[in-house]
């Protein structure tokens, strides 16, 4: 609990004794009510719950105001138990009908997560205005109702005004209501509602259900835009796999110098860079970073710098970064530890490791995966194994089908394809295209064609299989000169509807003047 300083309690104490005074001099409520909403809206609103209550022994002391800033101050704790007295009185003492109280419990229940009695407000209301309106449809978006935040608004009898469309777009993006949004959007074109939350929230609409050549538009021709509105379209064209236009839009956000970018811009840029391999353009983006002091290298920011390296293959500056976090959280650790495995780095790997359990950080699912994953390629079957039993017994972490892939294929690397196989077969749940893709790969390299047969019964009859899972199939079949058996798994992948995706790679160029 944070103890005030004594100077600041003092002033307090003196602040509600000059209003103590003022309640016994003049107690009218257009004198009392701009004092208790100072309070409300002070960094301690509890103290107006005191004046509140002196003012509630005077009889002439309050009106109908006097209930709505205590319920400002009821919202800003929040004190849920503060709010159902305050209504309770509000029934008591005959205003509950005045528009005014009746929004203000209805936004307080809303802040509360207690929508039942949001909606009993919202129903007793007998005609709601557009403010009672905004914050039912806000409300329930934002407490995980979308649905009838959507229905709600398609049943409004009044005009909506732009707070409204934000709230109800938003329902929509979040449940991906294409038709819906599509709908509002054109409702606030038709309307002409039009400024840069509204748009931005459009924008993040399209972003979300994917339809990036509409968001692209919007975003062009938006008369206004921020860094909201670039981070949006960043992350739309990175979550989406447009990698490459992701990092050109960033450097056509850092060339135009419209808005400067922040946490959320970077991560996404980042992340285009992790996935496209583009280290020249990660290392600038850490340069850049370095030259802005209201940006700290931590949190997300660095651990998506970190992923960018491992992915780029610098482990070294991975490490550097790592090390230079002041706080690590588990996705830091679980980043760096999968991040070593993936370079292949085993024994690093594991030292790490040790170094996570002694700074008390307890690993995850994604911490195992890293660490499974070098030993398999570090060939330490047997502390992989023992890694594999304690996620199980001693973390309580349930294998998921990846921890499973990486056993058989750990069993694999080290040849030991009869034990995969095994292992495979005592697993208590169902094994999917990862695990026999696992082997398969396996076979192929210890040339053992025996499994083939009861690797392509086990492909074709799990899920999660991928095309390049197939193809590997084909091609080892092919690679034994069993042409027949390879040609009927193409026809077998050709008759599923699965193609193999054909191979891409990037070449980065220099780094644009503009951006060094």
């Amino acid at each position: 609990m944070e103890v005030k300083p004594r100077a600041v309690v003092n002033l307090i104490h003196r602040k509600l004794n000059q209003i103590h005074a003022q309640l016994i001099k003049n107690p009218k409520p257009h004198n009392l009510n701009p004092l208790l909403g100072s309070l409300s809206n002070s960094l301690n609103p509890q103290n107006a719950f005191l004046f509140y209550n002196q003012m509630l022994h005077h009889p002439t002391s309050h009106n109908h105001y006097t209930f709505t800033h205590a319920l400002k101050a009821c919202i800003s704790l929040p004190a849920h138990q503060k709010g159902l007295e305050i209504h309770a009185h509000v029934l008591k003492c005959g205003h509950y009908c005045d528009i005014f109280i009746q929004n203000s419990l209805l936004h307080f229940y809303m802040v509360v997560n207690d929508v039942i009695s949001a909606c009993q407000v919202f129903d007793s209301i007998s005609s709601p205005d557009v403010v009672s309106w905004t914050s039912i449809v806000s409300g329930l978006s934002k407490c995980g109702f979308e649905q009838e935040a959507i229905v709600k608004f398609s049943s409004m009898d009044v005009e909506p005004n732009s707070t409204t469309l934000v709230s109800v777009i938003s329902a929509c993006s979040n449940l991906g209501a294409f038709k819906s949004g599509k709908a509002v959007h054109g409702f606030s074109l038709r309307k002409l509602c039009s400024n840069i939350i509204l748009d931005n929230a459009i924008l993040d609409f399209y972003v979300k259900c994917g339809s990036l050549v509409t968001a692209r538009y919007i975003f062009e021709n938006m008369p206004k835009r921020d860094v909201v509105s670039w981070t949006s379209i960043v992350g739309g064209y990175a979550n989406r796999g447009f990698c490459e236009e992701a990092v050109m839009l960033f450097k056509e956000m850092i060339g135009r110098g419209e808005a400067q970018p922040n946490e959320a811009t970077l991560v996404n840029v980042l992340s285009a860079c992790s996935s496209i391999g583009a280290l020249s353009l990660g290392e600038w983006v850490h340069f850049y970073m370095g030259t802005r002091d209201d940006l700290t290298l931590g949190g997300n920011v660095g651990n998506a710098l970190i992923n960018m390296y491992v992915k780029c293959g610098n482990v070294r500056m991975a490490i550097q970064v790592f090390y230079t976090l002041e706080s690590k959280d588990i996705f830091s650790w679980s980043t760096i530890i999968s991040g070593m495995a993936m370079n292949g780095h085993g024994m690093h790997t594991l030292q790490l490791f040790s170094l996570m359990l002694v700074h008390g950080v307890l690993p995850d699912n994604v911490t195992f995966i890293g660490l499974l994953s070098a030993c398999s390629h570090a060939g330490l079957v047997d502390q992989g194994l023992i890694f594999f039993n304690a996620m199980k017994n001693v973390y309580r972490i349930v294998p998921g089908m990846q921890h499973y892939a990486c056993v058989v294929d750990m069993y694999g690397r080290a040849g030991l394809l009869e034990d995969a196989e095994a292992f495979i077969k005592e697993m208590p749940i169902e094994a999917e295209g990862p695990v026999w893709g696992a082997l398969l790969n396996a076979c192929k390299i210890h040339g053992n064609e025996k499994m083939f047969e009861r690797i392509k019964h086990g492909l074709l009859n799990s899920t999660g299989v991928g095309s390049g899972t197939l193809a590997l199939l084909s091609n080892a079949y092919a690679g034994s000169d069993r042409w027949d058996d390879s040609n009927k798994v193409r026809d077998e992948m050709r008759w599923m509807g699965i193609k193999k995706m054909a191979g891409l790679s990037w070449i980065e160029a220099d780094t644009p003047s503009n951006i060094r």
